[in-house]
């Protein structure tokens, strides 16, 4: 059974292999350029305190590679899904091949175990290969990236890390369950993408963020958390502020909650279509009249506002989390995967034999 699977199957992998073969190439020649770039970057910038204005540089000048790549690792588990896992079976449904095979001597319950246990390694394999390979060649782009593009945020990290492996897992296994109970295959390469999609899309906005308790804490506005800070022209109406989704002196953070408090401590609601937030501090005169010292420093406007109590409240979850995420969202993945082979054993003994 285990031959005759491996013949199956034998020109799919070759192509996985080939494809993560040009992968890892491309991977290996372009990755200590880039690591080198980030190193002599850093150390330039750190003498002259340029970092910020380095980061946003370097990352644009690969920001297209690195979506590819990120892109890849989050296709590769829909696809296993599709091609490997929801035709594993129905092709043979289709065929009529599976009760030969079952008058061979071999049970039902053999037969799948063989087809999921060999299929599905190298699918987890391969995903988890590319996975790895891809944050490691990374590492510079994820350490420079804004913050919706930082190693928390819901896009990278479901590329980054083992959760590849349990996405691909779990997708090759719904794609044999959902074959098994719709017997065509057409119909189950569609249904699998639409269940695989959903739940990709569901887990990181409504599980991910509780997984662990997220921290909220205040913090003064500086040029950390803030975008700017716009003053009128003539003076008169009151200066509004554009904060920033980001936790300062914790970069790479996932914010999930993020809002200016006012000096009373309630949350002050920004403007519509992203005007900013009025700030109750006179444009008159003072260090937020026109010609002051607006860009923020102690004695500025931005100081001035600071001492009226005005403060950023932001929820989020730290990026000293990232691996204890990986670990549970994997795990997570894993039962999901258990389940379902469990229901598809159940399935093929009770529907198909």
């Amino acid at each position: 059974m285990i031959w005759l699977t491996w013949r199956q199957f034998r020109g799919s992998a070759a192509m996985m292999a080939a494809a993560l073969g040009v992968l890892a190439v491309a991977l290996a020649v372009t990755g200590p350029g880039l690591a080198s770039a980030y190193a002599a970057g850093i150390a330039d910038c750190t003498t002259d305190n340029t970092c910020a204005s380095f980061y946003n540089r370097f990352f644009g000048e690969y920001d297209l590679p690195f979506l590819a790549m990120t892109l890849v690792v989050l296709i590769l588990p829909a696809l296993i899904g599709l091609f490997w896992g929801a035709p594993l079976i129905t092709r043979e449904l289709e065929a009529g091949t599976h009760l030969m095979v079952w008058n061979q001597s071999i049970t039902c319950g053999r037969w799948l175990a063989v087809k999921l246990g060999l299929t599905g390694s190298a699918a987890v394999a391969a995903a988890g290969l590319c996975g790895l390979m891809v944050t490691w060649w990374s590492d510079p782009l994820d350490k420079s990236a804004a913050e919706g593009m930082a190693l928390m945020a819901p896009l990278v990290f479901s590329a980054r890390g083992i959760a590849p492996m349990g996405y691909a897992a779990f997708a090759f296994v719904l794609g044999v369950t959902v074959g098994m109970v719709v017997r065509r295959t057409l119909p189950a390469m569609a249904l699998t993408l639409a269940v695989f999609a959903a739940i990709q899309l569901a887990l990181p906005t409504m599980v991910r963020p509780h997984l662990m308790a997220p921290v909220t804490a205040t913090f003064e506005l500086s040029m950390a958390n803030m975008d700017s800070l716009s003053i009128p022209r003539e003076g008169g109406e009151s200066p509004r502020l554009f904060l920033r989704a980001a936790v300062p002196g914790h970069p790479g953070s996932w914010v999930l909650a993020n809002a200016l408090l006012g000096p009373s401590g309630q949350v002050v609601s920004s403007g519509e279509g992203g005007t900013g937030t009025v700030i109750n501090v006179s444009s008159t005169s003072g260090p937020c009249a026109p010609g002051s010292a607006a860009a923020g420093g102690g004695d500025g406007c931005l100081g001035e506002v600071n001492r009226r109590g005005y403060r950023q409240q932001v929820t989020y979850q730290p990026l000293e989390r990232f691996w204890i995420f990986q670990w549970i969202e994997t795990g997570i993945y894993a039962l999901l995967t258990m389940g379902l082979a469990r229901l598809s054993f159940w399935w093929i003994r009770r529907r198909l034999s």
